[in-house]
């Protein structure tokens, strides 16, 4: 069976957190790098993905800690989550691929 397509917010929470665990102010930050600014994901946006991440075995709380009277939560990505996303960049990088060697067929030279 084929995976269905990974929305971009998934994808990027998913590559912010492949690294290291992160807390969520974090994952906000480091997705607005990934994505040069392009996807900019509100708090209550970004902790509803990362539930539901969760709740699918993707993503799971690695530590929580109290700063400065407030509860900070880290997430990690699991194994699953780790093959999850790699089969993602896998999908991408072939249809990728694809279009390039299309462009070069029309002869617009590539992307160079």
């Amino acid at each position: 069976m084929t995976e269905v397509a990974m929305r971009e917010p998934t994808f990027l929470v998913l590559t912010a957190l492949a690294a290291q665990a992160q807390h969520g102010y974090g994952v906000l930050r480091d997705v607005a790098a990934i994505s040069d600014g392009q996807v900019t994901l509100r708090a209550g946006t970004l902790y509803a993905a990362l539930d539901r991440l969760c709740a699918e075995g993707w993503v799971e709380v690695d530590r929580e800690e109290v700063v400065e009277s407030r509860l900070r939560r880290y997430y990690r990505l699991t194994e699953t989550g780790a093959a999850r996303l790699t089969a993602e960049v896998r999908r991408r990088q072939r249809h990728t691929s694809a279009a390039e060697q299309r462009l070069q067929l029309r002869g617009e030279g590539g992307l160079a």
